[in-house]
């Protein structure tokens, strides 16, 4: 039998009241924020709805952030970047308003791809990075991958009798972001299990790659023309495509550091 709820609680017995159901069910930030709410509360002389308002959207706020801290870690990011981070002026080969539009996800609402290409130091993995962290933290799944680990794994997973359920682990996530894809050349083998993860995602869920090669150039890390081909076409259709440039502003950025002190001196 519930044994019927005091009236009149002192503040200090409120206050444990407060904490021990906060913690019953599990409302950390309530539990958190209750006492500087309540006296702004007073302070502003709220409504008790209004106050109710306040500490339920303060949970729900804080909510929201932990889960999209749970999915950027989730994503395996090597680094944090972020698009505010990211420098514009330093490349103006890189459209901000194509950026910007981007950030909406639309294009991973419509399940499209994303191709950067570019030299080293022109900002690629930064962009993939940034937009990757965007969309995972408007609720999208995301994960991030070297091209050469991805494929080493699928490899591994192939001599372990677990590549379908590897390819289809990789397809459940909303966003698949492969980086430095190019740098290395791939066997036959490699780029068919590689072929096999575009195709298990196709126009299901949205691929992002960044690239230091053009398409043309492809035939380096696909050595198969049909093949190469067919994954170019993979992650083009109905996508975006950024080309970052060949002037590295990572480089360009190094030589002003090191030059102002000579200049200074």
């Amino acid at each position: 039998m519930t044994m019927p709820r005091q009236r009149g609680l002192t503040e200090q017995a409120a206050d444990a009241a407060i904490d021990s159901a906060c913690r019953l069910l599990r409302l950390p930030s309530i539990r958190n924020e209750f006492s500087d709410i309540a006296d702004r509360a007073i302070k502003d002389q709220m409504t008790y709805r209004g106050f109710l308002a306040e500490l339920l959207m303060a949970e729900c706020d804080d909510r929201a952030r932990r889960r999209s801290e749970r999915r950027i870690k989730a994503a395996g990011f090597p680094r944090e970047k972020s698009l505010r981070s990211f420098d514009f002026d330093a490349n103006p080969n890189i459209d901000p308003a194509t950026i910007h539009t981007l950030a909406s996800c639309e294009w991973i609402k419509k399940s499209q791809p994303l191709c950067l290409i570019g030299d080293s130091g022109t900002g690629k993995s930064h962009m993939l990075i940034a937009l990757g962290t965007e969309a995972a933290m408007k609720g999208y799944r995301v994960r991030y991958t070297l091209a050469t680990k991805l494929v080493n794994e699928l490899v591994e997973a192939a001599d372990e009798k677990q590549l379908n359920k590897t390819i289809a682990r990789y397809g459940r996530v909303d966003l698949l972001c492969i980086d430095e894809l190019g740098y290395m050349e791939l066997d036959r083998h490699g780029a068919e299990l590689l072929f096999q993860v575009l195709t298990e995602r196709e126009e299901k869920n949205s691929v992002a790659i960044a690239s230091n090669e053009s398409f043309g150039g492809w035939t380096k890390t696909f050595t198969d023309p049909r093949l190469c081909a067919a994954i170019v076409d993979r992650l083009t259709f109905n996508g975006t495509i950024i080309e970052t440039g060949t002037d590295s502003y990572r480089l360009a950025s190094t030589r002003a550091r090191t030059e102002q002190p000579a200049q200074a001196g």
